[in-house]
């Protein structure tokens, strides 16, 4: 009989973790694990990915597509679901019973929402996708109104997992959990990367070194700080072009950024692209400025993809690309990654390297393994 597993995730709005739950979700074996995924709102960014035959539900509908009296009624059950209700209230109301197993797929909103589980039967699985020492942003966003509450959260999980030793090790220390805590590198698709990056796509051609970025436009990926650094490489005169894929809050701010140094000849802010593949494999460096990561999915798909790395250091990142020759990893503020890209951009030599190096990687990632230790996790706990 197969095991029943609730998966809830806040959205399926652009990003890494929601990426890697597609991936997850699409090739868990169907006989072993009766799968349902619980969206809190839905946005629909990775939704037309995911395998139909996957159950779907969302708590909240996608807002956009409403109004008069629907649009009305969502901001009521928003007020109810975010606001007003205890949220043990929440998940007696609005969340699916009945599994095996309950899986808070992302830290935060999820995370409250499932330790509020009122089944006594299920086993209860935390996934931790940040650092949470150096981005607290659960307590920043008022999520949880104090660590304690935070902490108290965690206790009643069964397992805890992190995407990288990095993350495990950050949590233990902020945390001090009794649980156990395991880490579980996130499944990648590399054959599905790799076939969508051959797709047709109208890439402009390339007059020099092309860099790309991609993430979520917030703070936590710094794309302020990559703009200042492109802007010192443009004036001691190096040749380049940066191209910045995906969307989010700080667009604006970019946006007036580039005005502001320079650097509209320079930059293309491409927007969230659904298929980014074909642009990401067009580069010749792929460059992470975060802040904070947890094991960045952006960066396994330009490697999978043979682009080479330039990441500034923070979870995670020593674990893909120390010892690999496929990248280099500079210390995480603005002055290390500008010599970190001049020395790229400055010696032909370097991104030949780099680029030999990161071909070698493109099998690296193999998704079965990972995808098999998440199954096992899933049938024994």
């Amino acid at each position: 009989m197969a095991k029943k597993v609730l998966f809830l995730i806040e959205s399926l709005a652009g990003g890494g973790a929601e990426k890697v739950l597609i991936t997850l979700l699409n090739h868990m074996n169907r006989q072993a694990f009766d799968v349902t995924l619980c969206c809190v709102s839905n946005v629909k960014a990775f939704l037309d990915e995911l395998d139909p035959s996957v159950d779907h539900r969302s708590i909240l509908p996608e807002p956009s597509k409403l109004s008069g009296m629907s649009f009305l009624l969502y901001k009521l059950k928003y007020k109810l679901v975010y606001s007003w209700l205890p949220i043990h209230w929440v998940y007696r109301l609005f969340v699916p019973k009945g599994y095996d197993v309950e899986v808070a797929f992302v830290e935060g909103f999820a995370t409250k929402l499932i330790a509020a589980s009122s089944s006594k039967v299920s086993k209860k699985i935390a996934w931790v996708h940040i650092d949470l020492e150096h981005l607290p942003w659960t307590q920043d966003n008022g999520i949880f109104r104090s660590l304690e509450e935070e902490k108290a959260c965690y206790s009643r999980f069964d397992r805890i997992i992190c995407v990288s030793q990095a993350v495990a090790d950050a949590f233990k220390r902020i945390y001090e959990p009794k649980t156990t805590v395991s880490v579980l590198h996130n499944p990648i698709d590399s054959r599905h990367i790799v076939s969508r990056a051959k797709e047709d796509c109208p890439i402009p051609s390339k007059s020099c070194i092309r860099l790309v970025s991609m993430g979520r436009l917030v703070p936590q990926k710094a794309f302020d700080r990559l703009l200042r650094v492109a802007s010192r490489l443009k004036k001691d005169g190096f040749s380049f072009e940066l191209w910045i894929l995906g969307d989010g809050r700080d667009r604006r701010l970019l946006d007036d950024l580039i005005d502001k140094e320079h650097l509209r000849e320079n930059v293309v802010l491409w927007g969230f692209k659904q298929n980014p593949y074909p642009y990401i494999a067009s580069a010749d460096l792929f460059v992470c400025s975060s802040i904070a990561e947890g094991f960045s999915t952006a960066i396994i798909e330009a490697l999978v993809l043979g682009v080479p790395v330039v990441a500034t250091d923070c979870a995670g990142v020593r674990e893909l690309l120390e010892g690999s020759g496929c990248g280099i990893i500079s210390s995480n503020d603005d002055e290390s990654l500008y010599f970190a890209l001049k020395q790229v951009l400055g010696y032909s030599q370097t991104l030949l390297s780099l680029k030999q190096s990161a071909h070698i990687m493109k099998n690296a990632f193999p998704l079965e393994p990972a995808l098999a230790s998440i199954e096992f996790l899933l049938a024994t706990c």
